[in-house]
């Protein structure tokens, strides 16, 4: 928390010297539960983006045991520090800082739209299909009238004798 000007001792001071710490983004919670079960296998260092460390967890089956239990009392306690010095703290898990999240909404809103195209070209297509069929019943039928009238013109006989 930050004090406002009127309750600094010295006013004089630069803000970093009253400036939260900053804490990591990764969720303590996570980091937690991920140590519990698969801790001799690195998992929570792969979370914090500790790739090395992890991998020599993999090796070493969290050090005999012996370094997944330190890192279970460094990250219950709230020291454990994630691959960029920030302390691992806070409890809930925050929204991530990759853009995934907006360009699946991005996404999302293509493929509605590509969705509607895709009825509107359905509703043409059906149109133009009842349209065709009913041009065929009516070049049939119209066929079919000059097919009759044919054979009801009468016919020439021939005079009798």
């Amino acid at each position: 928390m930050t004090l406002p000007d009127a309750y600094r001792d010295d006013p004089e001071a630069p803000d970093d010297q009253f400036a939260e710490p900053e804490v990591s983004k990764r969720s303590r919670g996570v980091a937690l539960g991920l140590c519990i079960f698969g801790g001799f296998f690195g998992l929570h260092r792969f979370y914090l983006d500790k790739t090395k460390s992890a991998l020599a967890m993999i090796f070493t089956f969290g050090g005999c045991g012996i370094w997944w239990a330190y890192d279970l009392v460094l990250l219950a306690a709230g020291e454990f520090r994630d691959a960029t010095d920030l302390a691992v703290r806070n409890w809930g898990v925050q929204e991530s800082q990759f853009p995934g999240r907006e360009l699946t909404q991005r996404a999302e809103r293509r493929v509605s739209e590509l969705e509607e195209q895709v009825d509107g070209l359905r509703q043409q297509f059906n149109e133009l299909a009842e349209r065709l069929d009913f041009a065929e019943r009516m070049l049939a039928q119209h066929r079919s009238l000059e097919s009759g009238a044919r054979s009801q013109k009468p016919s020439l006989q021939a005079p009798e004798s």
